[in-house]
């Protein structure tokens, strides 16, 4: 079992669910913060603070000071304005936290302090539009900011859309450009790869993947392949896309079929191609994160309180170690 120390984010009002925030090596998680519903983390670039969606009706974002031991001081938290924020990005001047409401298809931007501590929001950005899922696309639904290079990109499940934009000084966004995936594939999470010349796109409602190219903003779809084997039974809805540091290999989750999903990708970055599919260790995988030396994949199983570890060699993936018990774990953070 490693001894790196991982954060842990979890749902707190699920039947079963913990107090909030963990922390620890994996045979010693704690609570570290005691938190409503802590979704998903992010890590300030100095190491300093740590923020926390907090994804109930009444959206908020908490801000953390890390202790020298790991430990979490509550700082302050600030509204979305939004519904059930479920993901975070920090802008690469570290001076904007932004957030996506998964309910109500928004993004919010709040200013970071010198003191780490969180100010009133400078935009709230509503995405309008439905897809053909009548259950699932009624409407806009938010569910990743990510940022590479000089664009922040938002990925909408409720529209079948990624934007680009980009972030002003004053934490306003500025439009750039859309893509729009194919109808009904409600795309979820968004990885570039290091090389810059491509993208992918992991699609929740129906188990695809979409490789891209990308330029200046600009996001083209130029491969669609699925997520599982041709023969999987059933219903699956991916959600954690992870590319490895060299490029080669992504990482993928399916919830219901429980499995992580290895894709090699070729040498331009344009084709992947589906070489494994793992037990996930648990059920319903949410989250996936590398180890930081790169060396392990975390999987936070939700619906069966596990969190499993696995080994890389050569971009495939085994077991490694029996899984650590954490209730409703979704978000895995290592430092």
């Amino acid at each position: 079992m490693t001894a790196e120390q991982i954060y842990v984010g979890s749902y707190t009002s699920q039947p079963g669910g913990g107090e909030g925030i963990g922390f620890g090596t994996l045979d010693g998680i704690t609570v570290a913060a005691a938190t409503a519903d802590p979704s998903f983390l992010v890590r300030s670039a100095d190491g300093r603070f740590l923020y926390a969606t907090n994804e109930e009706d009444s959206g908020r974002v908490s801000a953390f000071a890390i202790r020298a031991d790991g430990g979490l001081e509550f700082l302050n938290d600030q509204p979305t304005g939004g519904m059930h924020p479920c993901h975070l990005g920090i802008d690469p001047t570290g001076k904007y936290l932004l957030s996506a409401n998964y309910s109500s298809g928004s993004i919010a931007i709040h200013p970071i302090g010198a003191d780490g501590s969180l100010g009133t929001a400078t935009q709230i950005v509503q995405r309008e539009g439905t897809g053909p899922n009548e259950e699932r696309q009624e409407g806009p639904h938010a569910h990743q900011v990510v940022f590479f290079g000089e664009y922040v990109f938002d990925v909408d499940l409720g529209s079948d859309t990624v934007y680009t934009s980009t972030l002003t000084a004053a934490g306003n966004l500025e439009a750039v450009d859309l893509l729009h995936i194919h109808p009904g594939a409600g795309p979820r999470h968004l990885a570039f790869h290091p090389g810059g010349g491509a993208a992918y796109v992991i699609n929740e409602l129906d188990s695809t993947l979409s490789v891209c190219s990308y330029a200046k903003g600009a996001l083209q779809v130029v491969q669609t392949l699925s997520t599982r084997p041709a023969d999987s039974p059933g219903e699956s809805y991916p959600a954690e896309l992870l590319i490895s540091a060299d490029g080669r290999f992504l990482y993928g989750s399916n919830r219901g079929d429980d499995t992580i999903a290895v894709f090699a990708v070729a040498s331009d970055g344009l084709s992947a191609e589906l070489v494994q599919t793992i037990d996930s260790g648990g059920n319903w995988p949410r989250h996936l994160a590398f180890s930081t030396d790169g060396s392990l994949l975390y999987a936070a199983n939700e619906r069966s309180d596990t969190i499993a570890t696995f080994t890389i060699t050569d971009g495939l993936l085994e077991p490694a170690g029996d899984p650590t018990s954490w209730p409703k774990p979704v978000c895995v953070l290592p430092v």
